[in-house]
């Protein structure tokens, strides 16, 4: 019995190991595919058009994809059960495909060099591979973050979206015509087929689109039934996504927010890779209980940069105008003292706000703390130890809610009086 047990258990290693192994070669094949997209830049270096940004541009967005099968070869070696992480590896090679077949397109576009070779077979994949990630990317949402849909009652909607994306790589597969990037299709049927399968691509298209949406809402509706390390999993992928979502959001045109060169790509990768990291330790339970202090932290940083960014601008547009002339570079004294009057209110505005924002999102602490700093107060001027203990004891049991609550208190010890 235990020498078939200690078989069992080398097995169960071994099976452990090749899933590792497997993992991380499927994500080393997706990070060489991003290689050698970054390498088809450098060498070929195209120039922008209407259609591509310049290769440094497109060079630098590799970075944003990175992740993507770094996350999966994670989870799916840390969590082999999981197919979440295997999932993340499936979408990290489509995005990989993609981005190869994009940068040779991008090369070839702007070479003039219509004949490159494999062109045309390089477009077809580059069109298969966004159609895949399209498909399984509403799946980020659904299998998050235990690898199983939200309930028995999503599983219809999981195979309509399997359906709906093998029906659509079949048609991107056959479609006649001429894609994006100006190239035929070289494996496309013509005939009453293929203007069946013309007439399919933007339907289908929009509805993996939509697909994607409705499975972002299936997670508001596992967060209502989650309890305890699933609810905390899922603040923080809700957390990540609220600061990427910020991020577009300040990029838009109406907010007057865009950055542009360097700025811009930091703020980006940065972004995108807390996306990634969020997910990761959502996954793998890294110190997860420290997201309301990370969500809260980020909160009072963000709002108290805002302020006093704010002041900043605010009184040294005020005063240059007042001092230095309509037009003018402001005095060096009002820089200064514009400097001065952000730092003084530097520390009373971090309290205010986090007074703010505690009391706004964090209720329960912020009602804990005001009764215990009420308490602190009372016992002061109290001089009854029995009514001390009881008030004691009911401030504990509001403020922590523990199950049960109980008090020892050393007796008084009797001093010898030596004669």
């Amino acid at each position: 019995m235990v020498t078939a047990g200690l078989r069992s258990t080398r097995g169960v290693q071994r099976s452990t190991r090749a899933t590792a192994k497997l993992a991380w070669l499927l994500c080393g094949l997706a990070l060489a595919l991003l290689a050698a997209a970054l390498l088809v830049l450098l060498i070929g270096r195209p120039s922008a058009t209407s259609a591509t940004d310049p290769w440094q541009r497109q060079a630098a967005d590799l970075l944003s994809l990175v992740g993507a099968p770094l996350l999966g070869g994670l989870i799916a070696a840390r969590r082999p059960h999981n197919r979440y992480g295997w999932l993340w590896l499936a979408v990290g090679l489509a995005m990989a495909v993609g981005a190869v077949t994009a940068a040779y397109g991008a090369v070839a576009l702007a070479s003039g060099r219509a004949g490159l070779p494999g062109r045309a077979v390089a477009a077809w994949l580059g069109g298969l591979a966004f159609t895949a990630f399209l498909s399984l990317f509403p799946f980020v949402f659904l299998l998050f973050p235990n690898g199983r849909l939200p309930s028995p009652r999503w599983r219809l909607w999981a195979w309509a979206i399997i359906v709906i994306g093998a029906l659509m790589l079949i048609t991107v597969a056959f479609v006649p015509g001429t894609g994006a990037e100006g190239v035929a299709n070289p494996f496309g049927i013509g005939g009453w087929l293929g203007g069946v399968l013309e007439g399919g691509v933007d339907p289908g298209i929009g509805v993996l689109t939509l697909a994607i949406a409705v499975s972002g809402l299936s997670m508001l509706l596992r967060f209502r039934r989650a309890r305890g390390v699933e609810r905390q999993q899922l603040k923080w992928f809700a957390f990540a996504a609220a600061l990427l979502a910020a991020f577009l959001i300040s990029q838009t045109p109406p907010l007057g927010l865009q950055t542009f060169g360097l700025l811009d790509l930091m703020l980006e990768t940065l972004t995108v890779a807390g996306v990634y990291a969020g997910i990761g330790i959502a996954v793998l339970r890294y110190r997860l209980y420290d997201i309301d202090r990370v969500a809260n932290r980020t909160l009072v940083s963000v709002l108290l940069t805002a302020l006093l960014a704010g002041v900043y601008a605010a009184a040294v547009l005020v005063l240059g105008q007042m001092f230095g002339g309509v037009g003018g570079d402001p005095p060096s004294w009002v820089m200064a003292g514009a400097t001065l009057a952000v730092a003084a209110l530097f520390q009373p505005a971090r309290r205010r706000i986090q007074q703010v924002v505690d009391r706004r999102f964090n209720r329960r602490k912020y009602d804990a703390a005001k009764t215990v700093e009420a308490f602190s107060i009372r016992l002061r001027d109290e001089l009854d130890l029995d009514a001390s203990t009881v008030e004691l004891l009911a401030v504990v049991d509001q403020t922590i809610q523990p199950t049960r609550a109980s008090l020892w208190l050393r007796p008084p010890t009797r001093r010898r009086h030596l004669s």
